[in-house]
């Protein structure tokens, strides 16, 4: 036995044990074959029925003999006297029985009957209806037959049957997909490698997914995916951007910018994995993209003209003021920033313990952050937005964890005291009075009213409406300060209003694009000193009826480096203004 062991009984052992020395007894074997002679012997249960006079076994009494004899009080079986047992009683006797001991044989007989076990009829087989589809609920009106049939007869008007980049959105309209979708089934038809897409290989390519995928997020996945994948990595959507950038009207003043392609692409990118990518896995899955609502701004695409509309993911003004903002942080413009870059936003509001969270890779990655201390323009991306609303589910997620410091999934108390001591700090240099810890712990939790005392988990602040006001308090002076001088009732009203109001970060974005176009307009230097590096372009595109044709842009000769994504190394491209 292993050292400190205990040693527990157990009662089932035990009983057993006792059984087998009560059965290893001569008396109690030879009382049980005398009960088992007394139960084959035949006519035994009609003969109780039978005539009083005629000798039959009586069945009443084996039941009672087969009683286990008693113990004595050392525990070894007693001696079996003929009183412990009733009496068989003659059956030559000329007394009949009392009228009751009838009732008690059949009795007997009875539970004898009872206790053989008769057999069960088979259980009838459950069949559980499937209901797992990780690829679509399959669809039993779909006709594959007739969907190719279009196919042909598309592929027929075409020279050779082959279709090239340009016709491959008769070709999606045709397959019943968006007009978007014309990018992922030419690359998904192998068409990137030849140029074009013969009628068989595209035929081929859409009966096999048709046998395969059953809605639409498993097609889109399918077609974008890398071989060998069941999910989309980020590098995965470029394919489909840069056809979203070629072709789109509201984008054609890019054609005369393609420096800038890539920055929008990482842009867009960005804010599809933020918004979609809940796991932060870094790779979206068929069930991801089918609680999203991506594929439903895929499709707008088609009929809205001014891309600005589709603020979710696809603005031009939202990437504008994104990068811009990027732009006066990067002073030296290598796409990176350190730390110290990133405190002068918005002068120096984020707390300097806040700061030293985001660089410590616990909602960044890439090997920058670990090696040089910097991050790239994508992991600015999510800072920029989850700064500017802190009501989003991600965006909790976000300065959920810069604040749990020691991972553990909850907020201690300590963890709270440690950001709002640079808070109070920062107020008494400003001579403002700071609340003490202990009256701001109190307004915190009965603000966020946490169903475990002492402890705030995700849950609790995803719950709270007042998520925003929560995390000012510990790392934004400015906004804290704003939430001081507003009422909390008019900042109840405000979550929870409903309609179509903007979100956060559409206003701030809205408001910000205004005030970057004044100034770009007005022609002023930007506060860090530099010249205005954004300028308008050259006057052909100010002649475009695309409402956003004469808004201004970055303008910059040199050529365009390699796209900046989370896995991908930069290659140190710098895109000086002109």
């Amino acid at each position: 036995m292993p050292p400190g062991k205990v040693l527990q009984p157990v009662l089932k052992m035990k009983v057993d044990e006792l059984f087998l020395c009560w059965l290893s007894e001569s008396s109690t074997q030879a009382m049980l074959q005398d009960c088992l002679q007394r139960i084959k012997m035949p006519g035994g249960p009609e003969g109780v029925g039978g005539d009083a006079g005629q000798p039959g076994p009586p069945f009443a009494a084996p039941a009672l003999a087969c009683r286990p004899r008693g113990l004595d009080s050392s525990g070894a079986p007693s001696p079996s006297p003929v009183s412990t047992a009733l009496p068989l009683g003659a059956a030559s006797s000329a007394r009949s029985g009392p009228p009751v001991r009838g009732p008690r044989r059949s009795a007997g007989t009875r539970v004898v009957q009872t206790r053989k076990e008769q057999p069960l009829p088979p259980a009838a087989s459950l069949s559980i209806p499937t209901f797992y589809f990780p690829r679509g609920r399959p669809q039993d009106a779909v006709n594959v037959d007739a969907i190719i049939a279009k196919i042909e007869r598309t592929f027929a008007q075409f020279p050779h049957e082959r279709a090239t980049m340009g016709d491959m959105g008769r070709v999606a309209k045709a397959c019943g997909c968006p007009l978007y979708w014309k990018g992922p089934l030419f690359c998904g038809a192998g068409g990137e490698r030849t140029g074009s897409v013969s009628v068989h290989k595209f035929v081929a390519m859409w009966r096999k997914m048709l046998q395969s995928c059953h809605d639409d997020a498993a097609k889109f996945v399918h077609l974008l995916v890398s071989p060998g994948g069941n999910s989309l990595a980020q590098e995965d959507f470029i394919p489909f951007l840069q056809d979203v950038v070629n072709t789109h009207p509201g984008l054609a003043f890019l054609k005369e910018a393609s420096e800038f392609h890539s920055r929008y692409i990482t842009t867009v990118i960005q804010r599809i994995f933020y918004t979609v990518n809940r796991s932060w896995s870094g790779r979206i899955t068929c069930a991801e993209l089918r609680r999203s609502t991506f594929l439903q701004n895929v499709a707008l695409l088609e009929d809205e003209v001014d891309i600005n509309q589709l603020t979710e993911f696809f603005s031009y003004e939202h990437f504008y003021v994104i990068y811009c903002k990027f732009w006066e942080l990067d002073t030296d413009h290598d796409l990176f920033i350190d730390a110290q870059d990133l405190a002068r936003h918005n002068d120096h509001a984020i707390s300097t313990k806040m700061i030293e969270r985001i660089f410590s890779g616990a909602v960044t990655r890439g090997k920058k952050v670990q090696k040089e201390g910097k991050i790239s323009y994508a992991d600015f991306v999510w800072f920029l937005i989850s700064e500017e609303d802190k009501k989003t589910p991600t965006s909790i997620e976000y300065w959920f964890r810069c604040m749990d410091l020691d991972g553990d999934g909850v907020l201690s108390m300590f963890e709270l005291e440690y950001f709002y001591e640079e808070q109070c700090r920062r107020l008494d240099s400003m001579a403002i009075e700071a609340l003490p810890f202990e009256d701001c712990l109190c307004q915190m939790l009965d603000l966020v009213k946490p169903q475990s005392e002492g402890r705030i988990t995700l849950h609790d602040l995803k719950r709270c409406k007042l998520a925003s006001v929560f995390f000012d308090t510990f790392f934004n002076i400015e906004k804290y300060l704003d939430h001081e001088q507003r009422e909390q009732i008019s900042l109840f009203r405000e979550s929870e209003s409903e309609g179509p109001e903007l979100s956060d970060w559409e206003r701030y974005a809205a408001e910000e694009y205004d005030i970057l176009v004044a100034e770009e307009a007005m022609g002023e230097p930007w506060e860090d000193g530099y010249e205005a590096e954004l300028s308008p372009v050259d006057q052909k595109l100010s002649a475009l009826r695309s409402p956003l044709a004469q808004r201004p842009f970055f303008e910059a000769p040199t050529g365009l480096g390699a796209v900046e994504l989370y896995e991908y190394e930069h290659g140190g491209d710098d895109l000086p203004p002109s």
